[in-house]
Formats: C-alpha cells, structure tokens, sequence
C-alpha cells in the first residue's frame, strides 16, 4: 500500500462526504485507501457517508477521543508506506497528493510534508508553515510583533511568511489540517501524542520528527481548508484547547531548557488565553449585532453556479427554496468563458462549482479562488454542489 489517508470525523458529514469525494479523485491511479475514525458524531455521519463510499474503513469511536488518539487507531490499521493526516474540512486538488508522495520518494531525508492551504475565500492559510514555538517566537507571537513585521525572520518565524509560497521550503511545523508523513519516519518519531485532546499534536509531532533527524517540507500544492467547521473558533473550547496546548508543549519539552522563561511564558500564555476569551466573546456580540442590521432590507444571496444542464435545474430549484438567486453561468466546467465568469461573479455572493459535472475539477476550482485573491476580488468564496447528495455546500450554510 502507498498511501493510507486518515481524517478523523465530528458531526461534519457534508463536508467530510465533498473531502473524501477530493481524495478519491486525487489518489486515481495510486495505490491508497481511506480510513475514517468518527469520534461518536450525533448527526448520523457514519451511516450516511457509507451510502456513497462503501470503500472506505470506518472506525466508529462510542465516545470522542479527541484529534491524536483518533489518528492513532487508524494508523496503527492502515498498512500505507505514507500516511495523510487530512481534517474532514478540507478539499484537495487532484494534483496534490500525488505530488506530495512523489517528492517525498524524490527527497529520502523528508519525514513530513505540509502544502498550501487556501482559506474559504481564497487567500493564503499563514498556518499552512510554522516555525515552533521555542519561548522567543512564541513571545513575537503572542504580543503582535509576528503581525507586525510579518516578513521578518526574526519577529516573523512564528508564520515564517517570508519563505516564498510558491516554492517547496524546510519548515519546522507541519499543519496537522494537511500532515503527510512517512510511515518509517513516524515508527521512529512516535505516533501523536495522546496529552493532546485538541490543537498541539501537529506541533508535538514535527518536534519530534526533527529531532529525529527527519527534515519537515511545505509543499505549494494547493488544498481548501475550511478551518473549523467542526469547532468554533469563538468557543471557549477551542481557545481553552488552543492555550493549554502551548503549555503542554512547553512543558514537555522546553520546561528544562528554558527553566528561566518558563516563570514567564507559563503566566503569559494564561493572561493571552483569558485575553483572547474576552475578544472572541466581543466579536461574537458585534458578529451577532452585524447579522441583525444587515438582515434589514438585505438582498438575498446571489449564487452563481458553474456545471451542466442537469445540475443547474436541481441546484435552481434548492436555491429559490432557501429564498437566494441562483445565477447561471455559461461557462464550461472545463475552464471555457471565464471572462464572463469574472464579471458575472462580482454581482455574487458565491461561486457554486458543480462537482460532479464531467469535466470539473478541485484544481480548477482552487485555482479560480487563488486567481481571485492575486487579483484582489475578494468575491470568490466557494460553493459546490453535487447531483448525487442533493445539497449545496456553501463555507457557512448547508442547503439541500
């Protein structure tokens, strides 16, 4: 077996069915199966993607066991020479994985390899790239200077935006949203570990694979992650998990060799946990505040759909159910009209890409998201559609 993809599953069924459909595409021709570990989802995940992937190994947890012990019971099944570890929040182009495992083949001393990953708007996911969080770069970070001087090597590594995007580049953190690693790599590193409920697997991990003598790759591959569908970043689950994260790692594997920093990184990282407890409930109210003034006199969303004939009568029908436009556009789902695309897609709030149509592909449709953000049109955020699950996948909204 070449490649075992791993994506562990709570409550996202429709995303985790339009991930799946991405990677069974992009392993055409490989030798690779698909596991999916669901940490005891309530929405029927298990039951439903089966209708439409029998293929892929299911493990069904009773309980969540959160993010590393979930991948360690897939990996420990999976027999691939490579594992992927892929959040079920993702699509991945056709392209990519393909590619990944053939510069890791290419490049013997990689133990992992993370690749550009597009935010649902289009734009660069600063995380597709870290550098780890020894106590300077976690002190740039959290007192703004990372944002400050965001191409500074120094103030900057945190994101370390100032490697190319375009090009394959050392990094030190692997995102675990895109994580590919190499199966020897990882016997000698360790799996996950399982201290980690939530965020900091991916970190632990790289840490350990480096200090192993294992180099960690950035890839320019390009793959959506919808970040976070499955976990509300304004929750205080998420930034209780985020903050206690960095204290485990700090812990485990700086705490001696920092021992001085350690009286001061503990209490900073608390008092920027509580700090960023209060701005997130803030921007819940005015994100709440916002919603309720624009729903004044707002005009529906305008969705503009891009595949065949037979996709745009059912996606027209469920759109005008949910009082939005649907839009059609000429353009061939091959990359034919998109002049007129462009300007057609400025008078809308989406881009809705049939999936299924016969010549489509994910490829295209990230490089259409990317082209929009290079060209700041910030209107390209993406939707899909499929015939055969009846339902419009919008970054916010399902519609069926």
């Amino acid at each position: 077996m070449q490649l075992s993809v791993v994506i562990v599953s709570y409550n996202v069924r429709h995303y985790l069915v339009q991930c799946i459909d991405s990677v069974l595409r992009a392993t055409q021709g490989m030798d690779a199966d698909v596991w999916v570990v669901d940490n005891a989802s309530t929405d029927g995940t298990v039951d439903y993607v089966r209708r439409f992937f029998p293929q892929v190994h299911f493990i069904e947890n009773q309980e969540n066991a959160g993010f590393a012990r979930a991948n360690n019971q897939a990996i420990r099944q999976s027999q691939g020479e490579y594992v992927l570890l892929l959040n079920p929040d993702t699509i991945v182009g056709e392209d990519a994985l393909a590619g990944a495992v053939r510069f890791m083949d290419e490049h013997p001393q990689a133990g992992a390899t993370g690749t550009r990953m597009l935010n649902r708007n289009g734009s660069f996911a600063f995380e597709s790239r870290r550098g780890l969080p020894f106590p300077a770069t976690s002190f740039y970070k959290i007192t703004g200077l990372c944002s400050l001087f965001p191409r500074s090597r120094r103030f900057g590594r945190y994101y370390m935006r100032y490697l190319d995007a375009e090009q394959p580049a050392q990094i030190e953190v692997v995102s675990g949203a895109f994580f590919l690693l190499r199966r020897t790599a990882l016997e000698q590193a360790g799996l996950l570990c399982e201290d980690y409920f939530m965020y900091g697997e991916d970190i632990d991990l790289s840490y350990n694979l480096l200090q192993h003598g294992w180099q960690n790759w950035y890839q320019s591959f390009r793959i959506l992650h919808y970040k976070g569908e499955s976990t509300q970043k304004t929750s205080y689950r998420y930034v209780h998990s985020f903050y206690d994260a960095m204290l485990i790692f700090f812990n485990k594997h700086l705490a001696r060799r920092y021992r001085l920093a350690a009286f001061f990184i503990k209490p900073t990282v608390v008092a920027r946990g509580a700090l960023e407890m209060m701005i997130q409930q803030v921007k819940r109210a005015w994100y709440r505040l916002q919603a309720r003034l624009n729903a004044r006199g707002q005009q529906p969303d305008r969705l503009l759909f891009i595949g065949n004939e037979e996709g745009w009568e059912a996606m027209a029908a469920i759109t005008r159910q949910h009082g939005k436009v649907p839009i059609r556009c000429m353009a061939s789902a091959d990359g034919g009209g998109h002049l007129q695309m462009a300007e057609l897609a400025k008078t809308c709030n989406y881009a809705v890409y049939q999936t299924d149509a016969p010549a489509a592909t994910y490829a295209r449709i990230l490089q259409l998201m990317a082209l929009g953000q290079e060209q700041q049109q910030q209107w390209l955020h993406l939707g899909t559609f499929s015939l055969v699950t009846k339902t419009i996948i919008l970054p916010n909204e399902i519609l069926q």
